[in-house]
């Protein structure tokens, strides 16, 4: 039953610390005011508002501390959704947001130290592996059937969440629940791509058509046509490539997402390689034990395949990207293509749309005076080491999590949080501002049918069968915190100079694998990672391994093949079937 209370009456009950009667008419307000539109009917989203209040009755007044990275979707939970959530339920939220890398640290501080330093965290679920087999997370499948069902709504709908198969362990336990979604694609001018003197000049210097790049070899010629042939367009000096370099927590996750899968490194398998996945780590099918990450153990962090990836990476920032690009981050670099001149990026994130259809008056000079897109995305095309049912791109499922060093009544108030952003009364008014998709049921709304020609291919691409192809970090990484380090440290060793990326590549799998001998060790001595701790294999001569099939994958003769393109217009039509 709804409740409403007059002023005066609300005020007593209130100071009379009475649970949450008056908060319906503040859920109205909402309903009414912010959070259309919605795939819930009205009366359907005051029954779910309903249940809120009535949930989170024995938690009014409390007051719960909750940290994510920083992108769009989270600042408009931050300053937006935290006083709506708190006017309905009770229940103040002090929504922190800080960088990725900070966030990762302060999960593997508490973890560590066992002290409760937030209630929950949107924390990717590149750490299901780390989650899993150190079980310091709630599973939350155990507490939704258990003592949490009273605070777990009736219209959650797991099913509906699209990320879900990545924040479930190989124990079969939900340890996440998604909060943002976003791939990693290509992303192009479409504008230059489509005029006429642009394509008679490619086609005529490099023998095929001016497209969406299939594979990288294309990639790099159209860097350099447009670095080096096109050079100027409507008196603005323009380059071919747009890439990061700078040495900090986010140059690891750079490559990490996918890259090295991407240039061919890994295996075949999904959502990630078996037995090699995308950081280069040997699991065998069926064993939840990592055996490796270098050649020497049957692993690809240091094969030709990834040398090749990281030998690129810098290649292209050096020679086809704007000045300055190499001391960007990951925060700096997206948000840049907004200035107008860069024709392509083959390494970009979804979630940085939201930048990238603002209007001209706002400082973006990717669109057109109506505010439509002057780009597209597209897959990312593939390294020359890459074959059919390997990976193809990264997909980050920023996910709701809950360690178990926090108190049962604060993580349960934070739970509630958890859901009332993801619910199906907010969900798709969130999509709308964030862009970062989490639910089935909002990326198919009507809403988006007709918005979606301004937002370059997004909806398209979150609407297709092909979606699945991109997935974050598995389950191969036994402890995403202490392995990713390593990552950013070796690879910004390269982009300075200071070793050849063979060189970086070798110290960075003799690194992983030093770390998780330690973990082997931990876990055979006291059961740290749950018997799921790494195994490593006895070294062996590289050759061995080279010469095997899969990954680790032999140096191919000829790393670049003829380059080969595709028309956008038949990318979107396959994704529309």
């Amino acid at each position: 039953m709804r409740n409403h209370l007059c002023g005066a009456t609300a005020a007593i009950a209130l100071f009379a610390g009475a649970p949450a009667l008056a908060d319906m008419a503040a859920a109205e307000r909402w309903i009414n005011d912010e959070f259309q539109p919605s795939v819930l009917s009205v009366d359907e989203q005051k029954a779910e508002m309903q249940w809120f209040i009535d949930a989170a009755a024995p938690f009014a007044g409390m007051e719960v501390n909750v940290l994510s990275e920083g992108i769009p979707t989270h600042s408009y939970e931050s300053e937006v959704l935290t006083k709506a959530f708190e006017e309905i339920t009770g229940i103040k939220v002090n929504h922190q947001i800080l960088g990725e890398g900070e966030v990762v640290q302060a999960v593997q501080t508490q973890m560590q130290t066992q002290r409760n330093l937030y209630d929950a965290y949107v924390n990717d679920s590149d750490l299901i592996g780390t989650h899993s087999r150190l079980q310091l997370a709630y599973p939350l499948s155990d507490k939704i059937a258990g003592d949490w069902a009273n605070v777990t709504s009736p219209t959650l709908d797991l099913e509906d969440f699209m990320g879900i198969q990545f924040t479930t362990g190989p124990d079969g336990k939900l340890y996440q629940l998604p909060d943002q979604q976003f791939a990693n694609l290509y992303w192009f001018r479409k504008d230059w791509f489509d005029r006429e003197d642009l394509q008679a000049a490619f086609k005529e210097k490099y023998g095929y058509d001016l497209g969406v790049p299939v594979n990288w070899s294309a990639y790099e010629d159209i860097a350099e046509f447009f670095s080096n042939d096109v050079k100027e367009i409507d008196g603005t000096t323009i380059y071919g490539h747009m890439d990061y370099g700078k040495r900090a927590p986010d140059l690891g996750w750079r490559m990490t997402d996918a890259w090295l899968s991407m240039a061919g490194a890994g295996d075949v398998g999904e959502p990630n390689g078996i037995p090699v996945d995308e950081w280069g780590i040997r699991m065998e099918a069926g064993t939840c034990n990592p055996v490796g990450a270098s050649v020497t153990r049957g692993g690809a962090a240091n094969g030709p395949a990834a040398v090749y990836a990281i030998r690129k990476w810098d290649e292209w920032l050096r020679n086809y990207a704007p000045p300055g690009a190499a001391s960007y981050d990951f925060y700096q670099s997206l948000p840049a293509l907004s200035q107008g001149n860069v024709a392509q990026q083959i390494f970009w994130y979804t979630a940085f749309t939201a930048d990238m259809v603002k209007s001209q008056e706002e400082g973006n000079n990717t669109v057109d005076a109506d505010g439509n897109p002057l780009w597209r995305m597209a897959p990312s095309p593939h390294g020359p080491y890459w074959t059919e049912g390997q990976k193809v791109g990264y997909q980050d499922v920023g996910s709701w999590t809950f360690l178990n060093s926090t108190p049962e009544d604060r993580a349960q108030a934070a739970w509630l949080y958890a859901q009332f952003v993801t619910s199906k009364t907010v969900d798709v008014r969130k999509s709308h501002v964030g862009l970062t998709f989490i639910r089935d049921s909002s990326v198919n709304h009507e809403s988006f049918t007709e918005r979606a020609p301004k937002l370059g291919g997004l909806v398209e691409f979150y609407r297709s069968p092909d979606r699945v192809a991109w997935s974050p970090t598995g389950i191969n990484v036994p402890d995403y915190p202490k392995l990713a380090q390593i990552w950013w440290q070796q690879i910004g060793d390269v982009n300075s100079g200071a070793f050849t990326p063979q060189e970086a590549m070798d110290r960075l799998a003799g690194e992983m694998d030093i770390t998780m001998a330690r973990m082997q060790a931990a876990d055979e001595a006291a059961g740290v990672y749950g018997g799921c701790g790494p195994r490593l294999n006895e070294e062996r001569d590289a050759e061995y391994w080279l010469g095997q099939p899969g990954a680790p994958k032999a140096k191919l003769d000829n790393e670049k093949p003829q380059g080969e393109t595709v028309k956008y217009e038949e990318l979107v039509a396959r994704w529309n079937q």
